[in-house]
């Protein structure tokens, strides 16, 4: 919600009046930390929605706009987590939650990245202030667009939690956010997760070719690459001529098709570019056969990754796994290019896309994950 203050303030005064942590008022606002700075009157901030009812004082605050913030707080249960996402997360899914919590929450930093090929933004939402960054994602394959619906409800989870100063899992979450930035990518690939979820309709101008990768079948829940039929998870450049090589599809298909050359679509361009600008400390990718934890790529990975990894393991009892034979991941290339911790986290066992049924026990089992590559 947004507020007009009618007196000079510092942001350490704006603070203690308001009873708002520096930390969210400064992010919500990029207000001057310099305690001596003032902020002039009839300059206009945004709060969180949680404190709505510290707007007491007329003399002081003129509320500007509140976004109808009486009814959302009792239809969010007043300090309760704010979307459902359990249900079909399809890309309009996605983006409609992204702005809800924005609303909500106007501390998070949002950034389109880029756009994939039907021409859908690739959204990067940023929290937190600390020096340490992790980097998450989900939904690099189109049938695995759960990890997109987890990933918001691990997030919905903790905004909440930072704005009530409370623990999560027995960690404070404003802690949590002085300390480590997230970056948060929910939804890499679209085109995909919608072709999955509705259809030959959803392919747009892709509607021929995509019938012919599918053989003419109107089922696509064996759909994991994006819309032209490329695997944007053997799309980078580590080892992707072994995997060029040994897949067995030569051509665009529904699944495991590497392309004519590494980092030739503009989902895989786009991640690839954000790593290298943003320097992540740590990554984390989501994907969901097997509760595994795929860790290591050719002795490349630094000696901390094992340890992360096995407080991974503790939390949630998902398998370390150090060795595959895999090559040209997104993780693989984050591993061997930068010799950081890289994880692909599998959520979840069964048959693609994973039931809905699922959904609680994933959550929380993974929930866990979330959390600890946020405190290791």
């Amino acid at each position: 919600m947004k507020i007009k203050i009618k007196e000079d303030f510092t942001l350490v005064e704006l603070s203690a009046i308001l009873n708002i942590p520096i930390a969210l008022l400064h992010d919500s606002n990029q207000l001057p930390f310099n305690s001596t700075e003032k902020i002039q009157a009839n300059t206009v901030i945004q709060i969180p929605y949680h404190f709505y009812n510290r707007i007491n004082n007329p003399e002081k605050f003129t509320i500007v706009d509140h976004f109808d913030c009486p009814n959302k707080m009792r239809k969010s249960a007043v300090y309760d987590t704010i979307l459902n996402t359990k249900k079909n997360y399809d890309s309009k899914c996605c983006y409609e939650d992204i702005e809800e919590i924005i609303e909500y929450y106007p501390f998070i930093k949002k950034e389109i990245i880029g756009y994939s090929e039907l021409g859908k933004p690739i959204i990067e939402l940023t929290i937190g202030q600390g020096s340490k960054k992790v980097h998450m994602n989900g939904s690099f394959h189109a049938n695995e667009w759960i990890t997109s619906a987890i990933m918001m409800k691990w997030l919905d989870e903790y905004l909440m939690k930072i704005v009530k100063n409370s623990e999560m899992e027995g960690y404070n979450a404003l802690e949590l956010y002085r300390n480590t930035q997230v970056s948060y990518v929910p939804m890499v690939n679209p085109d995909g997760v919608d072709l999955v979820l509705h259809g030959l309709e959803a392919a747009e101008n892709y509607r021929q070719s995509v019938a012919e990768i599918n053989n003419g079948s109107d089922d696509f829940s064996n759909w994991k690459a994006n819309i032209k039929g490329v695997d944007l998870n053997n799309q980078y450049p580590a080892n992707w001529e072994i995997e060029k090589e040994r897949k067995i599809p030569k051509e665009p298909a529904p699944r495991d098709y590497p392309g004519d050359e590494p980092l030739s679509e503009k989902e895989a361009i786009t991640m690839a570019n954000l790593v290298r600008r943003k320097n992540f400390d740590r990554l984390l990718a989501f994907h969901t056969q097997g509760e595994e934890i795929y860790w290591g790529y050719l002795n490349r990975e630094p000696k901390e990754a094992e340890v992360i990894v096995n407080e991974f393991e503790r939390v949630s009892r998902y398998k370390p796994v150090r060795t595959i034979d895999s090559h040209a991941g997104f993780r693989d290339w984050y591993v061997n290019e930068w010799g950081r911790p890289g994880y692909t986290v599998e959520l979840g066992v069964g048959v693609n896309p994973l039931p809905l049924a699922q959904f609680d026990e994933i959550y929380e089992k993974s929930k866990k994950i979330f959390l600890s590559s946020l405190y290791m």
